[in-house]
């Protein structure tokens, strides 16, 4: 012994006060790792006393011998799940309270992987069902440990968790050398297909009715149908991206059945109606003779009711009408966003507390779309702005509407919008993505754009598109098709992406409102018309994961909007930079004045990646009256229009300097102007021009008495890209005397639901000066 303390003097310094366990647990630790010696005094099981605030004690009851591990719920991959762990006969669940990447890292290891990426709480893969235990809490790992039975927790099924908040993990997709998996079962099941068995089906998308079948390692099989509920229809339905189920004539499907070797290998499905995936259901699996297992030899088959989107005739998507008090915002795919709801007449965010897979999956369905993938925390798709009007929301999974839903109000205190809620659904597969690609770029998320074409004798051919008239929305159009995110640019030239033989124009004059699910939905010539037809003009496109979203602050224009009578003498710079109406050339100056409606404008990046100019440092404008660069030709459109839409007046106000004015908290300036610097507005951060600088009004010396709307556009001409252009723009009533205005009812573009969009047009000002 003396030897060991002087070769290891520090592990002999004694822990000042600790409990008797916890300087046993130290003793053991410094044997253990020494001498790989048992005392037996120190193993002795102790049951940590309950209490509010536990103090982790470290658990020894079970070996790593005799625990096993699996991954259930919905895992989408092999490698992700909820983490069950089988204890004294029985499967149970893990606590999120004080879960961590080094608890994930020991979990993925005792399940044969070799480390952990990540870690989820909140029940993301769903609840453990039944009466299943909370075997662990307060789970508290170093990562080093060889088993979670000696990280420190509460003890063996001491918690006061509830199964809302089941941990999972993310584990790296290697497995551990040599490793065995004695508790994978090879029956698990993950991907599920609908299978259309008549010529006729399998030629529309999406594919609505089938057999159901599921892959293991030899294939695909069928699921028997004895027994068989529409609740399992409807977890299948939500699976494949359609809302409802409807019921399925078997008579067509029995003589397939006959003449078909079927190899089942699912049976006893019954699901609660609720799960997003078959594989939270319960099931039973066959083995050995799988035919015979199956009385009457007939497969389960679905038939699903897809959603507005997705019908398949213009009737049926007229009777299927999207809802219009739920919405989602900044998504880069259909099916995906912030979840938004319409309360009053104002459309408003949902806080993220208990937020789950159950109220997401009640989203989608009400949005016409499958069950829920993701329920995403913490602004994952962008913040909004303006009110939150719901917070722990908590479904059971059977409501039509999310308003159906138990929720609390909000105050003040409970929430911000760093914890506004999302939503990814599933949607059904329409094989958009093999009718377009891109070829040519740096990374797969650049390229020329080709599509595929029919010639006139049949044969499929790519062709190029004509870059005449390409811009972001069609760019946006291409980017979602291929699943690739946002479109940071729609390029018209592409001679440096030279990568393919491909050269034939084979559509021009494409136009997209960017709201299209493919490229065949826009509007495009019919016959090819392309001045410069040679290949270096074709269109090009620039992807992008996450994207910018830039919000004006509508009350403060309404705060800060005056008239000022400037004299021209003062109005020598303005002039210089055409911030004044044409009228203003043919002015007496230096003498008179013009009258100028100023406000204040304070644009907020609400996205999730920085808005940075398009043009390079190299382009940018210096303007020397004002002595900064200018990066961008038009950023921002300011109108004074009369209630028939007519403009009355503009503000000219076209060069923007771009910077960080400031920043929410624990959000740092990135972008300066001064000494010729990086512009542009990071995330978090707003740039603030003021009222009373030059050029940040609108000329209204030749505007006469009457009833008007302001309007503020942001990137008009969306030379740069946003996850959300519909919040561009900013609108206000205005009513003008000849000598004072009055500004009320600022709003974004999007903030008021249709109805009230409606009488706002048709009230454009109010009849006295009392502001109601």
């Amino acid at each position: 012994m003396f030897i060991i303390f002087q070769t290891f003097p520090s592990l002999f310094l004694f822990p000042a006060a600790e409990p008797h366990m916890e300087l046993c647990q130290w003793w053991r630790h410094i044997v253990v790792f020494l001498l790989h010696a048992w005392i037996p005094s120190c193993f002795a099981q102790t049951t940590p006393p309950v209490r509010s605030s536990p103090t982790p004690t470290p658990q020894t009851a079970e070996g790593p011998e005799t625990l096993k591990f699996r991954l259930s719920g919905f895992p989408r991959k092999h490698n992700e799940g909820r983490i069950e762990v089988f204890y004294k006969g029985e499967w149970g669940t893990i606590c999120d309270d004080d879960f961590s990447l080094a608890n994930a890292h020991v979990l993925c290891r005792q399940l044969g992987f070799v480390s952990a990426t990540g870690w989820t709480h909140s029940a993301k893969y769903g609840k453990g069902t039944g009466n299943v235990p909370i075997w662990l809490d307060n789970v508290q790992c170093s990562g080093s440990e060889r088993s979670v039975s000696v990280c420190k927790s509460r003890g063996w099924g001491n918690s006061d968790c509830t199964h809302d908040e089941d941990a999972g993990v993310i584990c790296k997709d290697e497995r551990l050398l040599g490793y065995v998996d004695s508790n994978v079962d090879e029956n698990k099941v993950e991907e599920v297909r609908l299978r259309p068995v008549f010529t006729i089906a399998t030629k529309r998308m999406p594919v609505t009715e089938g057999v159901v079948e599921v892959k293991n390692k030899d294939g695909w099989a069928q699921i028997c149908d004895n027994g068989w509920t529409p609740k399992n229809s409807h977890v299948v339905c939500g699976m494949m991206g359609f809302p409802h189920e409807k019921k399925v004539n078997k008579n067509f499907y029995k003589l397939y059945a006959e003449r078909q070797k079927n190899h089942f290998l699912v049976h006893s499905v019954a699901c609660l109606g609720t799960e997003v995936h078959l594989a939270a259901c319960p099931l039973e699996f066959n083995y050995g003779n799988a035919t015979e297992s199956c009385p009457g030899g007939m497969p389960a088959v679905v038939s699903c009711v897809p959603g507005p989107l997705y019908a398949q005739s213009t009737a049926m998507r007229k009777k299927l009408k999207m809802p219009s008090t739920i919405r989602l915002k900044g998504g880069a795919k259909y099916g995906e966003g912030r979840v938004e709801v319409l309360k009053g007449s104002e459309w408003g965010t949902i806080c993220d507390d208990r937020w789950n897979l159950l109220s997401a999956s009640v989203v989608c369905r009400e949005l016409g779309f499958g069950s829920a993938k993701e329920a995403l925390t913490g602004a994952r798709m962008g913040q909004g702005l303006g009110p939150i009007h719901m917070n722990e929301v908590q479904c059971t999974g059977h409501e039509r509407s999310l308003w159906n839903c138990r929720y609390k109000n909000i105050t003040a205190e409970d929430c911000k919008h760093t914890e506004d809620a999302s939503v990814r659904c599933n949607v059904p597969y329409m094989g958009y993505e093999k009718t377009v690609r891109i070829l040519g770029g740096r990374t797969r998320y650049e390229g020329r754009v080709e599509v595929l074409y029919t010639e006139t004798n049949g044969t499929l051919r790519w062709g190029l598109i004509c870059g005449e008239g390409w811009g972001t929305e069609e760019a946006m159009v291409v980017c979602r098709q291929l699943g690739l995110g946002y479109a940071n640019h729609g390029l018209q030239e592409t001679w440096y992406w030279d990568s393919s033989n491909v050269t034939e124009m084979v559509m021009s004059g494409v136009k997209c409102t960017g709201d299209e699910m493919s490229l065949s939905q826009c509007q495009h010539h019919r016959t090819v018309s392309c001045q410069k037809a040679a290949a270096r003009f074709s269109a090009g496109v620039i992807c992008s994961e996450t994207a910018s979203d830039l919000v004006l602050n509508a009350p403060l224009v309404q705060q800060t909007t005056y008239i000022e009578d400037r004299p021209l003498h003062m109005l020598y710079c303005a002039a210089e930079e055409d911030c004044l109406s044409k009228s203003a050339a043919k002015a007496n100056w230096p003498y008179g004045h013009r009258r100028l409606l100023r406000f204040s404008s304070q644009i907020h990046n609400i996205g999730r990646a920085d808005f940075r100019p398009k043009a390079g440092r190299h382009s940018w404008v210096w303007h020397a009256c004002h002595g900064h660069y200018h990066s961008m030709d038009i950023f921002t459109h300011y109108d004074l229009m009369s209630a028939n839409g007519t403009k009355v007046a503009e503000g000219h106000k076209a060069s923007f300097c771009l910077e960080d004015t400031d920043c929410d908290e624990g959000v740092s300036k990135r972008y300066e102007c001064a000494n010729f610097g990086e512009q542009g507005i990071t995330v978090g951060c707003w740039d603030l021009y003021r009222h009373d600088i030059d050029c940040q009004w609108i000329d209204i010396t030749d505007v006469k008495p009457g009833n008007y709307i302001l309007q503020v556009v942001i990137n008009p001409n969306y030379e740069v890209a946003e996850s959300d252009f519909t919040n561009n723009a900013m609108k206000c009533n205005c009513k003008y005397d000849g000598h004072r205005i009055w500004v009320h009812n600022c709003h974004i573009g999007d903030a008021f639901s249709e109805e009230a969009e409606k009488k706002f047009e048709k009230y454009p000002g109010q009849l006295n000066n009392q502001i109601s």
